[in-house]
């Protein structure tokens, strides 16, 4: 058993998602002097998406990130698991870690913003379709889902960009926000949309954000393995920052990890 990579799982997430909901109440409440100063709404998203991007980063980066590989994503986990880089009894104990994690992580926010988080402009961050519809909010999430995916695996697993792997996905996570938010919500990720689901009790399309983020990276790395280049699995690492200070929940270490 990997206690601690399950524990860092949930505080990773449960970190993210709690500073997600302070972020979206500062911008978005309407009370907040920050949301009056900035009349703009795609200005608002767009500074929203560059902090949380910030965020990501930083977790991926965190000496705690390197060690757990810093899914905090059962579609992320789910995609690994399907590469076989991590045991399917370490996916299935990351996954309820992270859907823990993600409900502790609304109820931090809850003590500290009060009645103020089932605000309107707030409703504790849940994703729901936007006005396009579920079938569109489906599409985009696996489209997104699968352009992260797409970047992780291809440049995570080279030993020149590797580094860069958690820079481009903070980068990625920026922009998905600042443009597809209004689409679907923004949330690539089932555990995150749970651990607002459940406090605000709103399960409209929820079965969207189960489906659609696992099937875009697992998708993607079907692609990634079916690419024109011939992959080894000792090449994949199941970090999106890989690196040779930790050793990886893996059984079999990749070469990234050895360098």
């Amino acid at each position: 058993m990997n206690a601690i990579e399950y524990a860092i799982e949930a505080f990773g997430l449960g970190v993210f998602v709690a500073l997600a909901t302070l972020t979206v109440a500062l911008f978005q409440l309407p009370t907040s002097p920050v949301h009056q100063a900035i009349a703009d709404p795609m200005l608002r998203r767009a500074i929203i998406g560059m902090m949380m991007g910030l965020i990501a980063i930083c977790i991926i980066y965190s000496p705690w990130g390197k060690r757990s590989g810093a899914h905090i994503n059962p579609a992320v986990t789910l995609t690994f698991w399907r590469l076989g880089k991590i045991r399917a009894i370490d996916a299935l104990f990351y996954i309820l870690s992270q859907a823990v994690g993600a409900i502790a992580g609304i109820q931090v926010a809850k003590i500290l913003l009060g009645n103020a988080i089932a605000d309107p402009a707030i409703n504790y961050i849940v994703t729901i379709p936007g006005t396009y519809g579920e079938a569109i909010a489906f599409l985009a999430e696996c489209l997104l889902a699968f352009i992260l995916m797409t970047l992780v695996l291809n440049i995570s697993n080279q030993v020149k960009f590797a580094h860069l792997t958690g820079i481009f996905s903070g980068i990625l996570v920026a922009i998905f926000i600042t443009v597809e938010a209004p689409i679907s919500g923004m949330s690539i990720n089932p555990a995150r949309s749970l651990g607002s689901a459940v406090p605000a009790q709103v399960w409209q399309g929820f079965w969207i954000y189960c489906v659609a983020p696992p099937m875009g990276m697992l998708l993607a790395a079907e692609v990634y393995l079916r690419s024109g280049k011939k992959k080894k699995k000792s090449e994949l690492c199941c970090k999106l920052c890989p690196n040779s200070s930790t050793k990886c929940i893996s059984p079999i270490c990749c070469q990234m990890c050895k360098l």
